[in-house]
């Protein structure tokens, strides 16, 4: 019996959305701190590219193997934003949107788990 893979995948995303909700926090908490530069997270379709998950591709568009990395990076400043004479990058409105994608993503992540886990232990009973 093949390994069921999605929950890896699942808690992977988990993973990298904590790495996230932790980076736009941070850059919430120093929107006044002079000099400091926005960051975010790699987005997760890339760390998808490089995953180590081996998922069999009938179509060249699913999944490749490779290695999880939630690299932080510095984002450049938004033409809405811009450097600020501070020398601060930190747009509070974009912070909070990514603030709300992140709630978004993670309610849908728990989601598919939890309709994943009742559609497995459907099957057992039987």
């Amino acid at each position: 019996m093949q390994p069921i893979q999605f929950f890896e995948l699942a808690s992977k995303q988990a993973d990298w959305l904590a790495v996230r909700q932790s980076v736009v926090a941070g850059n919430i908490a120093n929107a006044n701190t002079p000099g400091y530069h926005a960051k975010d997270v790699t987005p997760f379709q890339s760390v998808l590219e490089k995953t180590g998950i081996q998922m069999a591709a009938t179509n060249p568009m699913h999944f490749t193997e490779g290695s999880l990395s939630n690299e932080v990076t510095d984002v450049s400043a938004n033409e809405d934003v811009g450097v600020q004479i501070s020398g601060n990058s930190v747009g509070l409105a974009e912070e909070l949107m990514k603030q709300g994608q992140v709630k978004r993503e993670y309610e849908l992540n728990a989601g598919l788990v939890k309709a994943f886990h009742r559609m497995m232990l459907m099957t057992v009973r039987t």
